[in-house]
């Protein structure tokens, strides 16, 4: 059954030559072959602030230049944030954004008595594709993978999306054209089935 997949490029360098564009490229084509309708947010293209108080999370007005992400992640039926690792976490920007659009009245709809209660983005899956230097094994066993798991639990769990899934490459310093291949042609198969 076809879907509705948003891809948002976390990479804060909007030229296209870095892997993580290459590889949300394969799953946008993976995705148009298994005849699912696809959009993409740049999110290194958008103009907006980073919030500094609750106050202003919680009542100031959402920056214009986000409103077509909040519509194309209110679409979406599944998701798939692509960024690499930096310092440990995902980009600033990337963060920056996720705090922009998961505002209190479009992320956590009606009453907020209860911290866990209303998720307004219930219905939706995710992957989290990253890229990183190290070892993806060494990132996951030795690390935990802790902001892969702060972004699936804190993030995207608390606002209802779920199941969410990882995909992590590591090694990408310097990579040999088979890996290149093997990853792009991994991601056009997950974007083929919407996985």
């Amino acid at each position: 059954m076809p879907k509705r997949i948003l891809l948002i490029q976390g990479h804060p360098d909007i030229a296209q030559g870095h892997l993580c564009h290459a590889l949300a490229g394969a799953y946008r084509q993976g995705a148009a072959r298994g005849g699912h309708e696809v959009r993409q947010t740049q999110v290194a293209a958008l103009d907006f602030p980073l919030l500094r108080s609750q106050d202003e999370w919680e009542h100031g007005p959402l920056p214009p230049g986000l409103q077509q992400a909040q519509d194309d992640i209110r679409w979406a039926q599944h998701m798939v944030l692509f960024f690499p690792l930096w310092l440990g976490d995902m980009p600033a920007l990337l963060k920056g954004f996720l705090e922009q659009v998961a505002r209190p009245s479009f992320a956590f709809p009606g009453e907020r008595t209860h911290p866990l209660g209303a998720k307004g983005l219930s219905g939706r899956s995710a992957r989290v594709v990253v890229t990183m230097g190290m070892p993806a094994m060494l990132y996951r066993w030795y690390f935990r993978a802790h902001s892969v798991k702060s972004l699936k639990r804190n993030i995207l769990g608390l606002v209802g999306v779920a199941p969410v899934r990882d995909t992590l490459i590591g090694m990408v310093g310097d990579p040999e054209r088979q890996a290149v291949d093997k990853w792009v042609g991994a991601l056009e198969a997950m974007g083929r089935s919407a996985a």
